[in-house]
């Protein structure tokens, strides 16, 4: 497909929004419920590590940069979702659509890759304790951080450029809220087993490669810590991981139903309910997962908003 000004402005129709005017207030009054509390969630962790000097390890900074990832890739979406529920023509151009991909499937790549950071993170303080301090650095945690976002946003430019170097069919409606890849795939015309194939080759390195080394350094966090004799420093070693595994669960299990099967099972409407939990749950959810199992990181946010108390009140 060319990139001339016709093809640029060519237009796709979002059909997955409600049409009775009811449910369209309902959803708007959801959904930026739910984003108000992402974002809250996220700026907090955010706010909390950067100002108590406790939190600046590489283990909070990791956390600061994975919630800071989590604001940008709900604002690519969510706020085109709340336009959309309140515009009665639910449409979008082709770079638009283009351009949104790129973001959303770039910052959920980096997102899949700092777990993976996090998860070695954790190996290292459980495995190489006495040479923690030497290997974590704050330099290579932020070295660590641009590595995940560079990787991410070149495998999914790349993938973008190629789905809309692809012919699509007359039809130009989405079954979804916005552009992701398996809707937007839908409307290519065009064999579909190779191009199929190229998807799940960019999709396994962004989620499978992640997730291999995730396991990776679980294995050996594991083995670890079976060789601990006392059940006390068994049991604080496995907490230091827990908030995280529960993360690793929810993202990985959602991207892996997204984009890791074949086309031939793909449900629009499950695929929209499964986009709405990765989309909004799962950044909704990361804050309260790290926050209630960590006393610190709850002890951290509680002075934060007793200081924004009081800074108000005088």
């Amino acid at each position: 497909m060319t990139w001339g000004n016709r093809s640029v402005l060519m237009e796709f129709v979002f059909l997955a929004y409600p049409s009775h005017p009811e449910l369209n207030a309902l959803s708007f009054l959801g959904v930026s419920l739910v984003y108000i509390l992402i974002i809250s969630g996220n700026i907090l962790i955010v706010v909390a590590i950067q100002t108590e000097v406790r939190l600046h390890t590489s283990m909070y900074h990791l956390l600061g940069s994975l919630s800071g990832v989590e604001i940008c890739y709900t604002a690519v979406v969510v706020p085109h979702i709340l336009a959309n529920i309140l515009q009665p023509k639910k449409t979008i151009t082709l770079l638009s659509c283009a351009t949104q991909m790129v973001f959303f499937i770039g910052l959920g790549s980096t997102d899949c890759f700092l777990l993976a950071v996090m998860a070695y993170d954790r190996y290292v303080a459980i495995c190489r304790p006495l040479r923690y301090p030497l290997i974590m650095t704050l330099t290579l945690c932020v070295r660590l951080v641009v590595a995940s976002v560079v990787i991410g946003l070149v495998l999914s430019s790349q993938l973008v450029a190629f789905i809309f170097s692809l012919p699509f069919c007359q039809t130009r409606g989405i079954e979804h809220f916005f552009c992701d890849v398996p809707p937007v795939m839908r409307l290519v015309c065009a064999s579909s087993h190779i191009h199929e194939q190229s998807v799940l080759v960019a999709a396994t390195l962004a989620i499978a490669v992640p997730f291999l080394l995730i396991a990776t350094s679980y294995s050996f966090i594991v083995a670890a810590v079976l060789r601990i004799h006392s059940g006390a420093g068994r049991h604080r070693a496995f907490s230091t991981c827990s908030s995280h595994l529960t993360v690793v669960l929810l993202q990985y299990g959602c991207c892996a139903f997204m984009y890791l099967r074949p086309s031939s099972s793909y449900s629009p409407k499950q695929d929209q309910f499964i986009s709405l939990v990765y989309t909004l749950g799962t950044p909704l959810l990361n804050p309260l997962i790290y926050t209630l199992r960590n006393s610190e990181m709850k002890g951290a946010i509680g002075r934060v908003l007793t200081r924004s108390c009081l800074s108000q009140i005088n």
